[in-house]
C-alpha cells in the first residue's frame, strides 16, 4: 500500500457512499486517464467483467469468431465463452506474445469479429502490426491490458491503442484495489454503454425499467479510493519493478533468457520472466518453496487445457516451450536486493 489508502477510505465512510456510486469511482476514472491519456474510463470490479463489457458492446455473439493469446490466463479467454461465441487460439512468437503472422493466416481463413490480444507479463505486443491487420481484415481489437498498466509503445501507453483496452487491479498486480478493474476506450458512447449495463441496465426511470439485462460489474466506492492511492505510486512501482528485472538479470543470465522487451516499448517488468537453458523449472519451483519462497511456471497454454481441447488453434510450438522451460520469479516491489539476490544464489545451488 502507499500510506495514503486509509485516509481516502476514511473520506468514502464519512461521506457513507460504500456502494458502487460516489466520488473516488469518477476519481479513480480520471487518475487512469490522466496517466495513460485513455479518452474515457469505467472502473468495474475486474478484468474478465471489462473484457466481457467490450465482446458485448462490439456485438460478439453466438457464432462468431474471436482470434486471442493462447499463452495467457483463462480470464482473458472466458468472457469470449460467456457470449457463446467460438475461441480460436494463435500461438506467441520471439517476443513471447501474440504472433502477428499466425494472425494474419488465422485472420483469412476464420474471418473473425475481433482480437483479443494479452500484452503479457506486463511487455507490449506488436500492436502496430496487429492494428494494420485488424483494419486490413475487419475485426475489433481488444487489448487485455491488465498485466501491462505502465507499459508504453513509442511513448504510448498499452491499453490506448485499440477499440477497447483493460486494466486489472487484482491482488497480484502492479498497483491493487483488491479486486478490480477498467475499461478504456477513446469512443464516449461505448464508455456509456459500459457504465449502463455494468449497473444492471437500469434506464432512467424512478422505478426499476428494463429493456434489456445488464450485470452488477460496477466496482465500489471503497475500492475506487484505494485505487486512487495506488495511482499515486504508480510511476514508481513501474521504476522498482524493473529495477528487480534487472538485478535477476544481472545474476542469472548466464543460465537463463529473459522475455525480452521489443523494439520501442518499455515494459512494467510485471513479473520477471525467464526460461532456463538447462534446468528443470518445475524442480527449481519445489528448491524454493522449501524455503518458504514463492515461484510459479509461465502460463500453460489455453490451446493445451482441457476446456479448450476443441478449440481451432494456430500454433507454432512456441508457447508449448515457453510453458515447459520457463518460472515467473518473486516480484513485489517490496522485496530488498538482498533478497533478490539470496533467491539468485538458492537457483544457482
Amino acid at each position: 500500500m502507499s500510506g495514503k489508502e486509509l485516509d481516502y477510505i476514511k473520506e468514502v465512510f464519512d461521506s457513507n457512499y460504500i456502494a458502487p456510486v460516489g466520488e473516488f469511482i469518477e476519481r479513480f476514472e480520471r487518475a487512469v486517464c490522466d496517466f495513460t491519456k485513455a479518452k474515457y474510463a469505467c472502473a468495474l470490479v475486474n478484468g474478465t467483467s471489462a473484457i466481457h463489457l467490450a465482446l458485448r458492446i462490439l456485438g460478439v455473439k453466438n457464432g462468431d469468431k474471436v482470434l486471442t493469446s493462447t499463452f495467457t490466463f483463462i480470464g482473458s479467454v472466458a468472457p469470449i465463452l460467456f457470449q457463446n461465441a467460438e475461441p480460436v487460439f494463435i500461438d506467441s512468437d520471439e517476443s513471447w506474445n501474440i504472433d502477428p503472422n499466425l494472425v494474419e493466416e488465422a485472420a483469412k481463413k476464420e474471418k473473425p469479429k475481433a482480437l483479443i490480444v494479452t500484452h503479457l507479463y506486463g511487455q507490449m505486443a506488436k500492436i502496430e502490426d496487429l492494428l494494420f491487420l485488424s483494419k486490413k481484415y475487419g475485426f475489433y481489437l481488444i487489448e487485455d491490458a491488465a498485466e501491462a498498466l505502465g507499459a508504453i509503445f513509442k511513448g504510448k501507453h498499452a491499453g490506448t491503442f485499440g477499440d477497447f483496452g483493460v486494466y486489472s487491479f487484482n491482488g497480484n498486480k502492479i498497483i491493487t484495489t483488491s479486486s478490480g478493474g477498467m475499461l478504456v476506450s477513446s469512443n464516449e458512447e461505448w464508455i456509456k454503454q459500459a457504465k449502463f449495463l455494468s449497473t444492471q441496465a437500469k434506464e432512467d426511470y424512478p422505478w426499476y425499467e428494463h429493456k434489456t439485462f445488464g450485470y452488477n460489474y460496477r466496482m465500489s466506492n471503497v475500492l475506487a479510493a484505494i485505487g486512487v492511492a495506488q495511482m499515486e505510486v504508480l510511476g514508481d512501482r513501474v521504476m522498482r519493478k524493473r529495477e528487480i528485472f534487472e538485478i535477476y538479470k544481472g545474476e542469472l543470465e548466464d543460465i537463463a533468457d529473459f522475455m525480452p522487451e521489443i523494439e520501442n516499448s518499455k515494459g512494467n517488468r510485471w513479473l520477471t520472466t525467464l526460461t532456463f537453458k538447462e534446468r528443470n523449472p518445475f524442480e527449481v519451483i519445489k528448491i524454493l518453496e522449501k524455503r518458504n519462497i514463492e515461484a510459479r511456471p509461465l502460463w500453460k497454454p489455453m490451446h493445451l487445457q482441457p476446456l479448450f481441447k476443441n478449440a481451432k488453434s494456430y500454433i507454432s510450438g512456441v508457447s508449448e516451450r515457453l510453458f515447459e522451460k520457463g518460472i515467473c520469479l518473486p516480484s513485489g516491489t517490496s522485496l530488498k536486493n538482498s533478497e533478490i539476490k539470496e533467491i539468485c544464489g538458492i537457483i544457482k545451488g
